[in-house]
């Protein structure tokens, strides 16, 4: 472990500690270094920003009265994948209706050709339109591994399956989502299904 590492992971230790107590600043902290995360995760797999941050707050709410319960093994970020796909697993159980999709880009990035930006645009829109079309434990597999970064193992250890589990679910979304934006990008060239 790097010494920088190590000092984040004492850090983090510590706000633990302190909110355990009942330190609000200490809680506070923890949220601030832990909400981007939060919130990102569960626009992916809600697909929509108002439901995420009803989410999100969930989220933290079930942290703040768990966290005497939390063991402090090291890094809480697991822990909090895992509850926000249980979260969002069960918001998505209590509203069966669709839920519209939320495609704003994370980032703008200043490209020259706005013909290349429409098109990237255009299938960031599909592969995300997939991705709602997913069931939900291989739309959170591909989420986790793919857009938020987590290995295999740690989306398995999130998601409470094998490895094996998620690199099954990994591998079917990804063909789901590959024949979705080839059908909508043929149709849309006019080409035949």
């Amino acid at each position: 472990m790097t010494g920088a590492l190590m000092l984040e992971q004492n850090l983090l230790h510590h706000w633990i500690e302190r909110a355990r107590a009942g330190d609000s600043s200490a809680f506070e902290r923890l949220m601030l270094l832990h909400e981007k995360m939060v919130l990102r995760t569960a626009q992916r797999l809600l697909l929509n920003t108002e439901d995420a941050k009803d989410a999100a707050q969930e989220v933290f709410l079930k942290l703040y009265k768990n966290l005497g319960r939390f063991r402090d093994d090291g890094d809480l970020a697991p822990w909090l994948y895992r509850m926000t796909v249980n979260v969002c697993f069960d918001s998505k159980r209590k509203v069966k209706a669709a839920i519209p999709i939320d495609c704003a880009p994370d980032s703008h990035d200043a490209a020259p050709d706005p013909e290349k930006t429409l098109r990237a645009a255009e299938q960031r829109r599909l592969v995300f339109s997939a991705i709602e079309r997913l069931p939900e434990r291989e739309r959170a597999a591909v989420v986790l591994r793919d857009i938020e970064g987590c290995t295999t193992a740690e989306a398995a250890a999130i998601l409470g399956s094998s490895e094996e589990t998620v690199r099954s679910q990994i591998s079917t979304a990804r063909a789901k989502i590959r024949k979705f934006v080839a059908e909508r990008l043929s149709k849309a060239s006019g080409g035949s299904k």
